[in-house]
Parts: C-alpha cells; structure tokens; sequence
C-alpha cells in the first residue's frame, strides 16, 4: 500500500509525521481489512447476519455448491460492494483512512497494489487455531510466491503444477474437521475450531478444499510439499521456498 498526503504544515513543520503515518495509518488499514476474510455484502445471494459479537456469511457457488462461515465479527469485512477488487476496495480505504488522520490533513491518497511475482504463486485460505494472533481467523488468504528446486535446479514446472493446485483453495487440517456431508448432491467439508479469539466455524465445497495432515503453518507448508515431491520422485532432492507475505517464508528440504 502506497500512501500520498496532502495538507497544511503542523506546529513541527509536517503534513504528518512520517512514524505516526506508519503506526496509526498502517493499522487503520489492518484493522479494516487485514487477516479477515473480505466479503461483497452486496453481492446477490451474498447473505451477511450480525449476531452480536458474531458475525456469519453464507452464499452459493455455481453447481449448487455451499458456503458458510460463522466466526468473532473481527474475523470478517464485509464491504457494500457486489465485487471485491483492488479498484472497488481502494476508496472505502481511503475513506476510512481520512477519518483517522488529523484536520490538518486536507487528503489521504492510496494505491494498493499485490506483489510483482515473476512465476508462480500459489494463493489460498487457511486459519491456524493456535496462532495467538489474527491468523487464526479463519478463512484469511495468502497471494504468495513458490520455488520448488529438483537436485539444486529451479523446477518451472513443478511451481505451476502446485500453484495450478493450490489456486482459490482453502487448506484444512484433518484434525478440524467436523463433519463431511452431502448437500444437494455436492460434497462439503465443514471445519470447526475454538481460538482465543472465539469459536470458528466454515462449510466449503470439498473440491475447493485441500486437506494435510498438520496445522497449515508456512513451515508445515513448505514441508508438506517437499514430503510429498520425495514419495513421488525418491531419487531427487528436493528444496522447497514457500512463501507467506514479502521476503518471508519457510524453506524445507527431503
């Protein structure tokens, strides 16, 4: 997120100072939108319900397929927008942002913009139930770059086989799952976890679901993927760089 100021000088000589730029403008933001899960509230057959401090969301994918979540109202955005982009979401950040700012800040002017990442990525949901933190909402999502070596040499190829996997998918522990059940014909998973937080809940389409044995860490992640590579091609070795966010990340080797 790129941020531009414009406004009259202060009794310091500033616009605003660029450390509360970074400590109140940069957490306005998060609080707004990070680590939840950014719903369309206005979306047609998007259906958002406030229960007191909860807050659940339900709607249908094509092909009759379900989704619900249930979960702490901090856990969610939702946005009176019918779609969720960058273009949509930037002005009511800006709008947002402006309210937090001094008078003397006449305009806040933002530009969101996802990581440049030169090959693949993988981009997925997950919510860690042992996190002291926010990433044990669940359902929050990660754009993040993948590298995948076969004996010391970078694999193209294999990058986008898992990116191609683990495109729009949400990643589950077996040791969350509730229930699988049928609904209208189409099978779902639901996943259920208590937090610090509160207590989680979420149905998706099995087929938008990929499950690992463990908790859905970066280093289990990482992990995972280099476990499984090894049982498929046991005379190579294998390092895997995954990624979560700019410059961080797990690496694992098998």
């Amino acid at each position: 997120m790129d941020i531009e100021l414009s406004g009259d000088l202060d009794e310091q000589g500033m616009v605003f100072d660029f450390g509360d730029v970074k400590k109140i403008l940069r957490q306005a933001a998060e609080d707004m939108i990070d680590h939840k899960l950014v719903v369309p509230q206005d979306l047609l057959d998007m259906n958002v319900e406030q229960k007191g401090e909860r807050i659940e969301v339900s709607c249908s994918f094509p092909g009759d397929a379900q989704f619900h979540i249930s979960c702490p109202t901090d856990a969610i955005a939702a946005l009176p927008l019918t779609e969720i982009d960058i273009e949509s979401v930037e002005p009511l950040l800006t709008k947002h942002l402006q309210s937090v700012v001094p008078d003397n800040v006449k305009k806040v002017k933002i530009r969101l913009r996802e990581e440049n990442i030169q090959g693949a990525y993988y981009h997925y949901t997950h919510g860690l139930k042992k996190h002291a933190g926010n990433c044990q909402r669940i359902a929050h999502g990660h754009r993040s770059k993948l590298e995948i070596f076969a004996d010391g040499q970078r694999s193209q190829l294999t990058e986008y086989q898992w990116a191609k996997k683990w495109k729009d998918i949400y990643i589950g522990s077996w040791e969350d799952v509730a229930q699988e059940e049928t609904i209208n014909g189409v099978e779902h998973i639901r996943f259920k976890y208590v937090a610090s937080q509160g207590d989680f809940e979420l149905l998706m389409p099995k087929k938008r679901v990929y499950m690992i044995d463990t908790d859905s860490t970066v280093e289990w992640i990482a992990e995972h993927i280099a476990q499984t590579l090894k049982k498929q091609r046991p005379q190579n070795w294998f390092t895997v760089r995954a990624y979560e966010g700019v410059k961080k990340g797990a690496i694992a080797e098998r």
